[in-house]
């Protein structure tokens, strides 16, 4: 027995080192941070105390403003599903004539902001307007003789948003229809189904989360407008920011509107997602041949028409033509020096906050493929959380802490210096193109993941061991092949800022002026002639982004590059 045992060697444990985040790291992190900013502040106010302006709302107006959003989102669901759904299942399993025609006419309302047809219908439908014109002609009626349906009420709101927001259903729909495998009908109909028991027995349950998505997008689109409820007189929430805003110049309390509107909107996130926690939609064929549309004629083909048609003449057709006559009437005295600032301010600021956008998109969007990490997962995600924000409560959450830094620098410059700097954050574009940035980074970011993910990663792997580092590769590699890309990103977040009216009317600088929030001083001034060649141009640019998401619909399904 050794009397001195010499001790068995231990394991050296070195100290272990922290993974530091690299550049792309740090730099998506601190992006995630800085957009989810807007939200954060907002939601801070929940734990503010009430004040007498938040007691004075809960005790008379709130009560509207959740009702109103409550029976706007209902009505909006009901004729965005039943439309939306109804002309997907007719363009994706019927043959009629004209079909190929609808796949994509059946988007044009997308080009349309609910605020631009809302003010079209007021003009057409209102009391002075031609239609009610030739009744009282054709009839001799007068005033109080007869009735007419009220275009400026909750039902006016609900019809036209569902008449431009039902193409998000019809989107998502056909594309849930389209990539249905075949082999999934034909046992339907073997099994002793008819075409109206495969459509509610098997197709629409397969295609159900596709659908849900796009009621969400259409919901939330609902909850966001100003515009439209605004110009009718309905009160809902963002109508009671602005008032609180403004009107009572309570930022606080618009702060606690803007979180309880958030409650809705993250309200419809969750029902979302729970709506499909159990079910699961897996195809289990790998069959994907050209579907067996159901060929139409007496009737059922009249009845498919008028079904295709009527969205497609309400929604645009009659309301872009309206607006042409008018521009038509009025271009000579509305298109003038004005005009072409107006216009030129729209398209600056739309540029820039597509080049921004994309810029980030690309910055979050590699990061995350460099480093697939949850906490880079996470930091994207968050990003990308501002399309589901409101842009009225994107505004408060913005306008709130720039203007507490803007006046701690000032208050700072001064006591050192003596100088006043001003506004410089809150007071000039800077926090409106944050705030599109906020709103719209999704739309980007989503667009740029979709075509980083067609790029393969051996590629990444070749040029990195050429010595290449990951900016070079994403500069000379990434960037050439993605350039169509990179195009329709910019395309769809500048057409984006384009229409967008709620944030640009509170964020918008003094005497700064664009195409949505003229359009919607003069339709507010009842000049609705008068505003309809701002209204045009704001529509004729929207066109551009529907026809790319036709064409993209139309490559979705798999198997048949031409499946429509």
């Amino acid at each position: 027995m050794n009397p001195n045992p010499v001790a068995s060697p231990q394991p050296v444990t070195r100290p272990r080192r922290l993974a530091l985040p690299d550049a792309w790291g740090v730099g998506v992190v601190a992006t995630a941070l800085l957009l989810s900013l807007p939200v954060l502040v907002v939601f801070s106010f929940i734990f503010y105390p009430a004040g007498d302006v938040w007691r004075h709302l809960a005790e008379t107006v709130l009560a509207d403003y959740v009702v109103n959003s409550l029976l706007l989102m209902v009505g909006v669901a009901i004729g965005t599903l039943t439309m939306g759904i109804s002309t997907a299942w007719l363009t994706s399993m019927c043959e009629f004539p004209g079909r190929r025609f609808f796949e994509w006419a059946l988007l044009l309302p997308m080009a349309v902001p609910a605020y631009i047809i809302a003010y079209t219908y007021t003009g057409m439908l209102g009391f002075e307007g031609p239609i009610q014109d030739a009744l009282r002609e054709a009839f001799g009626w007068g005033y109080g003789d007869y009735w007419f349906p009220e275009i400026r009420s909750l039902g006016g709101a609900i019809a036209m948003l569902s008449l431009v927001l039902y193409p998000y259903v019809y989107l998502l729909a056909r594309a849930g229809f389209l990539e249905q495998s075949v082999c999934v009908l034909e046992v339907s109909r073997t099994l002793g189904l008819g075409p109206w028991a495969s459509f509610f027995r098997v197709a629409l349950p397969l295609a159900r989360p596709a659908i849900i998505t796009g009621l969400s997008l259409a919901l939330m689109e609902t909850l966001a407008d100003y515009g439209t409820v605004q110009y009718f007189g309905v009160s809902t929430f963002t109508t009671g920011i602005f008032r609180t805003w403004f009107g009572l110049g309570d930022s606080a309390a618009a702060a606690q509107l803007s979180a309880l509107l958030m409650g809705f909107v993250f309200l419809l996130i969750v029902l979302e997602r729970w709506s499909r926690r159990r079910a699961r939609f897996h195809h289990t064929s790998n069959r994907y041949l050209q579907l067996p549309r159901h060929r139409l004629s007496g009737t059922r083909l009249a009845l498919a028409l008028l079904a295709c048609l009527l969205p497609l003449l309400l929604g645009f057709v009659v309301p872009a033509g309206q607006l042409a006559v008018w521009a038509w009437q009025t271009a000579g005295t509305m298109v003038d020096a004005d005009f072409i600032a107006l216009t030129w301010n729209s398209l600056m600021l739309a540029s820039l906050a597509a080049l921004i956008a994309v810029g980030l998109a690309l910055l979050m969007g590699y990061g995350k493929r460099l480093r697939p990490t949850p906490l880079m997962v996470a930091s994207v995600r968050v990003a990308a959380m501002g399309y589901a924000v409101p842009g009225t409560v994107i505004a408060v959450g913005v306008m709130l802490p720039f203007a507490w830094t803007d006046n701690a620098i000032d208050a700072w410059m001064r006591a050192q210096f003596g100088i006043s700097t001003g506004l410089i954050l809150s007071g000039t574009l800077v926090a409106l193109l944050f705030a599109y940035t906020v709103r719209f980074l999704a739309v980007s970011i989503q667009t740029v993941e979709a075509g980083l993910g067609k790029i393969r990663p051996t590629m990444d792997d070749a040029a990195r061991s050429l010595g290449m580092p990951p900016r070079q590769v994403l500069r000379k590699i990434h960037m050439p092949i993605m350039r169509g890309t990179l195009l329709t990103a910019i395309l769809l977040v500048f057409v984006d800022v384009l229409k967008e009216l709620p944030a640009t009317l509170i964020l918008r600088p003094f005497n700064f002026n664009t195409l949505a929030v003229r359009t919607f001083e003069l339709a507010s001034d009842e000049r609705l002639a008068d505003a309809s060649t701002a209204a045009l141009a704001i529509v004729v640019a929207g066109i551009v982004p529907v026809i790319i998401l036709s064409r993209s619909i139309s490559r979705s399904r798999p198997g048949h590059e031409h499946a429509a």
